[in-house]
């Protein structure tokens, strides 16, 4: 009967086996094809960026309406990584799934993390490189260029706390997100997944650490190369970056990995519950 009206979503205990399993294929996978992937996350994640700060730099929207217009836009950038194929940092944070149940080692897991998150670095910084480039921020009279650094100045305002929970509560959503799509068995499936909780951390303001390799250094660059020079934002700097990439990122971790994978591994694939299943 559920078949027939087309519920036949996989259940989350089917989910958090296949999270398991995926996490096994995922940290095994050879480094230069998980570079490459990791590369196409990053800039599928800055596309992502470039279209909500399109949106963004609309005044004409209200608060809310322009929140939540540039939080589904900005769901591109997953849609793509799910979709198209890609390793995303903040997603593989499930790898730790696999990696409580003992399927992989702690250095397999390590391994895997710190190679996709210099690739999606590389991958974002191309899609910056393009973007300026492109004279993209010209668009609207220099408002997009100019939302493009305020967002930046915003974003290294935030102090180390700030900035921490706010990775945790995004990569939360972001890994729920992913979550999600392993229960769709179709493309719709998995966009309509996408959708709610990635426009849902965006417009609550959350902070994604490979989001901010593309925000940040887009808005350093165009303030040091004087192509946009708003007030308010003679702070912007690498450090200023760092100071921002560091808490987010521990906080994306705590998200992901404790709040997602380790929950759901303690609920479904615990030894105690996958032998009495």
């Amino acid at each position: 009967m559920a078949e027939i009206f087309g519920f036949d979503a996989y259940s989350p205990g089917e989910i958090a086996e296949k999270v398991e399993s995926v996490g096994v294929t995922k940290a095994r996978l050879p480094a230069l094809s998980v570079m490459m992937l990791g590369v196409l996350a990053g800039a599928f994640i800055g596309l992502g960026g470039m279209y909500f700060n399109l949106v963004a730099s609309d005044k004409a929207l209200g608060f809310g309406i322009s929140r939540i217009l540039g939080g589904v836009t900005f769901s591109l950038g997953l849609v793509l990584v799910v979709v198209a194929g890609a390793e995303l940092f903040t997603g593989n944070n499930l790898l730790v799934m696999a990696w409580v149940s003992k399927r992989i080692s702690t250095v397999e897991l390590l391994k895997n993390w710190l190679i996709v998150f210099i690739a999606n670095a590389i991958g974002s910084a191309g899609i910056v490189l393009f973007v300026i480039l492109s004279g993209h921020w010209k668009m609207a009279g220099g408002a997009v260029g100019e939302q493009a650094v305020a967002i930046a100045a915003y974003k290294i305002s935030l102090s180390f706390e700030e900035a921490f929970f706010r990775g945790v509560l995004c990569n939360l959503l972001v890994c729920l997100a992913i979550w999600l799509t392993l229960a769709g068995r179709s493309v719709i499936d998995k966009i309509t997944a996408i959708i709610f909780p990635i426009s849902a951390f965006v417009a609550a303001g959350f902070e994604h650490s490979v989001a901010n390799m593309y925000f940040i250094p887009l808005g350093i660059l165009l303030r040091k190369w004087g192509l946009v020079t708003p007030r308010g934002a003679e702070d912007l700097s690498w450090g200023g970056f760092i100071h921002n990439l560091i808490p987010v990122t521990a906080g994306n971790i705590v998200g992901g990995s404790v709040l997602v994978a380790l929950v759901y591994y303690v609920i479904y694939r615990r030894a105690g519950v996958i032998k009495s299943r």
